[in-house]
Parts: C-alpha cells; sequence; structure tokens
C-alpha cells in the first residue's frame, strides 16, 4: 500500500470522519491511493478503504493515484471488510437536478455512448441514459458498433425521476441539422452543378442520393446511355458518387439528378461512328418476336428485324437462332439519331443467293437434292442450305394426274429435276420431274390405237369407274358402265385396286391426254367396236373423261336398242 503525507486540516476532517460511521447512500469525498489492473481503491475516510470498478471511469489509463472524486456508499462493508462505492452514482445522484432542469427546459446535453443494449445504445451524460436504435439517426443505423466510444450532442425527451432514468434523441438534432442544410442548399444549387452525394436508398425506378442534407432522385433512365435493367446494377447503398444537378424544384424541395450527363451522348456523332454499310460487332441484349436489339457501344443499341437474320431460311422468331448475350456482327443499314434508332442485319454479311441464282441454275440445269417438304400443291427440293425449289403437282408426271406429292415422293427422297423457272423477284425456283423423260403423249399414235387390247393394274377407284395403269406410264379410265354388260352400282364391288384386268381401247382424246378403256368390250366383235367408237365419238373435244359417266350411259342404251 501506497501512503502520502497530508495536511493537520486534512487529518482533522479524516479524525471527524471516524468518529461518524459511513452511511449507504451517503456522498463523501475519496481519494485514490491505489491503482489496480481493472480497479481503484479510495480512501474516503472510514475504517476501511472504499473500491471503485474501472468501468466507471470514461479513461481508466488516466487514473493517478492522488487524484480526488466523490463517491457514493453502495455498502458500509462488504464480507472482505472493502466499502463498496460508486463514483458513477455519485455524479449521477449530484447531476439528477441539472438533468431534470435541461429535461424540463427541453435542452440538450452531450454524452458518450458506453455501450450496445437491447434496442439501442447506452449514453453516458453524467448519469446513465438510454437512446433507442430509432433516435440515434434519421435512418436506423444497421452497425451500433460504429457508435461505440463516440461523443454526440442528444435532446433529452423522457425523464422519469422516480426510476431515475433518462431518455434521449439524437434524431431530432440531425434532423435539425439537416433541414439548415437542406435550406442553403436550396439556394445554392444550380442545375449543371456537380456534387458528391451517398446512395440513401435504391428503388426499382431509381436511387435516392443524400447531398449532405438534402435527398435527390438519380432516375433509372438518368444513370446510364446504356441499358441497365436496374438500379442496383450500378449503384449500393452507401456508396459516395458524383451526380449531375438536372433540375431544382425549391417550393417542394425536390431535386433531380443525372450520372450519365457527366459523359457526352453517344448519339451525338453517331453517324459518324457507325457509317451506312460499315460493318460493327456487338452483344445481344433483348430479344423480341419481331427481331433482336444489339448493344453496340453503352447507350447506343440497333435493331436486327428478324427478316434481317437470313436470305432464304423463313425464321419465326430471333430466339431461334440468338441468344441473350451471344456477340455478333452485323452491317449498319439505317439511321435515325433524332428517334435513337439504328437498323441492322445479319444476312448482309453473306451474299443473296438469289444474287446468283439464275447463273447458278439456268433453266433446263438438271439437279438433284432431298425432298425437304411437301404440301398439297408440290414438293420442295433443297438445292443448297437454305436453298429450295418446287416441284408443282403438275410437273411430276406427263401421264398420271397426281392429286398430292405424296403420291409420288416423300419427305426425305433423294430426288432428281429439271430447273424451269428462276423467279428473283419473288425468290421462286421452280422445278419439273417429269421434264426429265419424254412425254409420252407425243407419240400415242404409236403406242395405242383404239380397238387394241391392253393389259394393266387398277391404280385407283372413284364413284365414277376405275384408273388402270398401262404400259409406258399411261393410266386409262374405265367408266363404271363399262365394266360389265350388267348394270354396276358400285366400282368397289367388281374391282379393287392392284386388280389385273384386260381392256379394249376405246377412245384417245389427246387434248385431254386421256384414254378411255372399256373391260366388257375387250370380247366385242369388230362391228360392235364400230357402234360403240360411233357414240364416244360424239362427245365434246376437250371433254375430261372423269365426266364421261353420262356420256357412257348414253352409249349403252343405244347398244342395248
Amino acid at each position: 500500500m501506497q501512503f502520502m503525507a497530508v495536511t493537520t486540516q486534512q487529518f482533522a476532517e479524516m479524525l471527524k470522519q471516524f468518529e461518524k460511521p459511513l452511511q449507504t447512500g451517503q456522498i463523501v469525498k475519496g481519494t485514490v491511493i491505489e491503482v489496480r489492473s481493472k480497479e481503484v481503491i479510495v480512501d474516503v475516510g472510514g475504517k476501511s478503504e472504499g473500491v471503485v470498478n474501472g468501468s466507471e471511469f470514461s479513461d481508466f489509463s488516466t487514473v493517478k493515484v492522488g487524484d480526488q472524486f466523490e463517491v457514493l456508499v453502495e455498502r458500509a462493508e462488504d464480507k472482505d471488510g472493502n466499502i463498496l462505492v460508486s463514483k458513477e452514482k455519485a455524479e449521477f445522484k449530484q447531476n439528477w437536478d441539472r438533468i431534470q432542469l435541461i429535461c424540463n427546459e427541453g435542452g440538450t446535453v452531450q454524452g458518450k455512448v458506453k455501450s450496445i443494449v437491447k434496442g439501442g445504445l447506452v449514453i453516458h451524460i453524467g448519469v446513465e441514459a438510454f437512446c433507442p436504435s430509432s433516435q440515434i439517426d434519421v435512418t436506423p443505423p444497421k452497425n451500433l458498433a460504429a457508435y461505440v466510444g463516440n461523443t454526440y450532442e442528444f435532446r433529452v425527451v423522457k425523464l422519469n425521476p422516480e426510476r431515475q432514468n433518462v431518455v434521449l434523441s439524437r434524431r431530432e438534432l440531425v434532423e435539425a441539422e439537416r433541414s439548415a442544410r437542406r435550406a442553403v442548399l436550396l439556394q445554392e444549387l444550380v442545375p449543371g452543378d456537380i456534387r458528391k452525394g451517398v446512395v440513401k436508398n435504391i428503388t426499382d425506378f431509381g436511387a435516392f442520393i443524400d447531398l449532405n442534407g438534402l435527398d435527390g432522385l438519380l432516375h433509372i433512365t438518368d444513370m446510364s446511355w446504356g441499358r441497365i435493367s436496374h438500379p442496383s446494377e450500378m449503384l449500393k447503398v452507401g456508396a459516395e458518387i458524383d451526380v449531375v444537378i438536372l433540375d431544382i424544384n425549391r417550393e417542394k424541395e425536390r431535386v433531380s439528378l443525372g450520372l450519365k450527363q457527366k459523359e457526352a451522348n453517344p448519339w451525338d456523332s453517331i453517324e459518324s461512328k457507325f457509317p451506312l454499310g460499315a460493318k460493327v460487332k456487338g452483344k445481344v441484349v433483348n430479344l423480341v418476336p419481331y427481331g433482336a436489339f444489339v448493344e453496340l457501344e453503352p447507350g447506343v443499341e440497333g435493331l436486327v428485324h428478324v427478316t434481317e437474320l437470313s436470305w432464304t431460311k423463313r425464321i419465326a422468331k430471333p430466339s431461334d437462332v440468338l441468344k441473350v448475350g451471344q456477340e455478333i456482327e452485323a452491317v449498319v443499314l439505317g439511321i435515325n439519331r433524332e428517334e435513337q434508332k439504328i437498323s441492322l442485319g445479319v444476312r448482309q454479311l453473306e451474299t443473296n443467293p438469289w444474287d446468283v441464282a439464275h447463273t447458278k441454275y439456268p433453266p433446263g440445269t438438271m439437279v438433284k437434292g432431298t425432298i425437304r417438304n411437301l404440301t398439297s400443291y408440290g414438293a420442295f427440293l433443297e438445292l443448297e442450305e437454305g436453298l429450295d425449289g418446287m416441284i408443282h403437282v403438275s410437273d411430276m408426271s406427263w401421264t398420271r394426274k397426281i392429286n398430292h406429292p405424296s403420291e409420288v415422293v416423300k419427305k426425305g427422297d433423294i430426288v432428281e429435276a429439271t430447273v424451269l423457272e428462276v423467279d428473283k423477284s419473288n425468290q421462286r425456283i421452280s422445278l419439273g420431274m417429269k421434264q426429265l423423260g419424254t412425254d409420252p403423249w407425243e407419240k400415242i399414235d404409236d403406242l395405242f390405237k383404239v380397238g387394241d387390247l391392253v393389259k394393266g393394274k387398277v391404280t385407283k377407284l372413284a364413284s365414277f369407274g376405275a384408273f388402270v395403269g398401262l404400259e409406258h406410264d399411261i393410266d386409262g379410265l374405265v367408266h363404271i358402265s363399262q365394266v360389265s354388260e350388267d348394270r354396276v352400282d358400285k366400282i368397289k364391288n367388281v374391282l379393287k385396286v392392284g386388280d389385273e384386268v384386260t381392256a379394249r381401247v376405246i377412245k384417245i382424246d389427246r387434248a385431254d391426254r386421256r384414254i378411255g378403256l372399256s373391260i366388257k368390250a375387250a370380247n366385242y366383235s369388230t362391228e360392235q367396236l364400230k357402234e360403240e367408237q360411233k357414240l364416244l365419238d360424239q362427245l365434246k373435244p376437250g371433254e375430261d373423261l372423269v365426266a364421261l359417266e353420262h356420256a357412257f350411259a348414253a352409249a349403252e342404251e343405244k347398244i342395248k336398242q
């Protein structure tokens, strides 16, 4: 234990204290006689020394032997014979009247943040006070630990003398300070100024920037000349940024801010950067049903219309061939600076196959390819990647009536054909299969004559008769009236597809390229055939034998008569 010299007067006061025992709750003067690692031993004039916890000092490292301060006696003696005293409680008791006066006047007090408790902070203002989290700042802080150890001004908002507790608020003072700064800023700000600010809050439509007391709105459309989906792509809460003052409404205290305005508008020199016909590179940033938007540089996008993706392929939607984020090349087709639009084309990077189709596939050229698709009127033959020719049903056979291309070809077949016509304006190439061979009707008189007995196979049935396949790939028609001497109500009752039949040629119609046959006339005499021929010759030239039902019926009636 360390000792120090005392004056006669001090010694006398100490004697008086010995004469009068210390009482709990009494405030006495204490003198530091020893400083330990976590506590201070003080002489309070009693039989024993008092102990003060080191946490009661604002700066424990500065406490030294000889320091004097008042303490409150909490208990005369503990089990070790020490007197329990508190420096803080002495200050609290002495300062209580002052705190009540401040509170009644609505005054402010300076306090040091001591620690974090549930719901807020403990503030030392001579006594321990409480500041709720919601009252620490304008917006409740997320990190209370950043305030511990710092000293701030507070306003006393609630005082309970019975419980001896104090509630403080810093928010009111901060708001008042911000209001004063806001009024000054509103007068100082000029459109075009560049000011520093801190990102206070982020929404879907923009961000609120704290300009040191005044909040301004940075709209998403003023963040970048380029495309952004959400402000969080560019900003983070708490980040410090430089912004441009765009507009000020002093009455409503509203300020519009800009970020992209710190840089030149890329559309101001768009024609020199991207001249017509130039080949450019960009990234696909959006796909819509009618085309793809391509970013050429931040703030500059061009549109590739779906029709400009390929010369030959019919692309239903851009997403069939492109993906967002894909890097592509294109050609500048048009620029509208006022509307900030650029038209782009991808197919222009390659030669239009239709520009050379007439020289590559002149009429008469024999081609070979795969049947890619069938329609009701013909088949599409792939000549090369993206270039098809069409074989119309009428150009599939010289002799047969083809109702659907599936009667001759199917999808995936390898087929040869002849180029008939190239229509560049309508992008059509007409092909023919029958043109690979000679038209048998040009020498029909050498192949068939009226009266000839022929054999063939039934290829098709109709309500009016049956078609029979003859030699040289020529079909003949047996009308229902020419099947039998007996009346036939339904052709299917006497014939079926695939039946081998013997018939007599009773008519050759060169104009309509039809041959009329008669099964029942296979055994007719020469006179009967001549009579039959006379009746058939009465038909109008060019009349389709498919419609011969009434003519054959009339001929049959005359023969019977």
